[in-house]
């Protein structure tokens, strides 16, 4: 055997180490794995007793129960957060922390600061250097003749001047309270306010403004619908319905129509009225009666749905109508005479008729 042949004791001592090591090396191993290691041992298999249901499960229960969602809650919202940003892994934004911000240079459209705006205090109303009271008169009618403008006020000066409707008017300076100006026809040709102001001819002083009122003059409130002529106008009738009225009515020459109208001429086409208070004259045309009854065409006879041909004569109505008496009423003709006797016009008309 080798031990056996071991001659030096050197080599004895090492043998008997590594024999010494062997053993501690399978003690390890017994201590660490157990009898399995060296050998098996066969475990026979025992049945498990049924479990009994005991009196209180809760005591032996051995399994976690979940926590309910008032618990869930109640940990989420008292669980402090730890927030580590040195845990996040993402790398750092670069940046140069000696960078500034530098706005850019402002430019004329975009003022940088913008401007304060302050709210000025208003400014009184300057007070006219002219002051106009009142003026006579303050009311005219349209279509009159040049009249005198007289303005009463105060603080006039001899170089102040009366502008009607911004057209400046010769004027004549009586005191600091009183100016006068004539005021031509063709100022007042139509109705409607006009501007008065007194000012000087450079606009530097000035005064409140004053309206004068140009009304539209009275018309007679007739309408003219027919007329009876005489041959030499010694006896001309016209004939009028009243605004508002059917029954008509006659006037001559001169008569007074209204309390104030004057009948001035009569024709087959119009009448003039003068006005006997302010002396202005009105025009109106005759109404000429349709097939209907109203309206402005020529007055009808026979079949008043068919006309047909009217000779009118010269009063400018149906030679067989009468003014005042519509033209679909049967007139008597009279019989005619024989023919060796000739017959007498006596009233003028010449129509022959007695």
């Amino acid at each position: 055997m080798a031990i056996l042949a071991v001659s030096n004791s050197t080599e004895l001592n090492k043998l008997i180490a590594a024999a010494g090591l062997g053993v501690l090396a399978l003690m390890a191993l017994y201590f660490a794995f157990g009898g399995s290691f060296f050998g098996s041992s066969s475990a026979s298999a025992k049945p498990t007793p049924t479990p009994k249901a005991s009196s209180s499960p809760a005591a032996n229960r051995t399994e976690l129960n979940l926590p309910s969602l008032t618990d869930q809650e109640l940990v989420y919202q008292s669980t402090p957060i730890d927030y580590r940003p040195v845990d996040a892994y993402a790398p750092d934004a670069g940046r140069n922390i000696f960078g500034f911000y530098e706005p850019p240079p402002p430019t004329p459209w975009v003022p940088t600061p913008p401007p304060v705006v302050t709210l000025k205090t208003p400014e009184p109303t300057p007070v006219p250097d002219f002051l106009v009271g009142s003026m006579m008169p303050q009311t005219v009618y349209a279509g009159s003749r040049s009249f005198r403008l007289e303005v009463n006020g105060d603080r006039f000066t001899p170089d102040a001047r009366i502008y009607f409707s911004q057209s400046e008017i010769p004027t004549t300076y009586i005191n600091a309270q009183k100016l006068v100006a004539d005021i031509p026809s063709n100022f007042i040709a139509q109705e409607g306010p006009r501007q008065i102001i007194v000012q000087t001819p450079d606009g530097r002083r000035y005064s409140n403004q004053a309206m004068l009122q140009v009304d539209a003059p009275p018309r007679p409130t007739v309408q003219y619908i027919g007329a009876k002529l005489a041959m030499r106008h010694n006896n001309d009738t016209a004939y009028f319905v009243e605004t508002g009225k059917t029954a008509p009515f006659a006037a001559r020459l001169n008569d007074v129509v209204g309390g104030r109208f004057r009948l001035v001429n009569i024709s087959s086409a119009d009448v003039v009225f003068e006005d006997t208070s302010l002396g202005f004259r009105h025009r109106i045309a005759i109404i000429k009666q349709t097939a209907g009854g109203t309206g402005t065409g020529p007055p009808s006879r026979g079949n008043p749905m068919d006309p047909g041909f009217m000779p009118l004569g010269p009063n400018g109505l149906p030679v067989d109508c009468v003014p005042g008496i519509p033209c679909n009423i049967p007139r008597y003709i009279p019989p005619k005479p024989p023919a060796d006797k000739k017959d007498v016009d006596d009233d003028g008309d010449g129509d022959g008729n007695k």
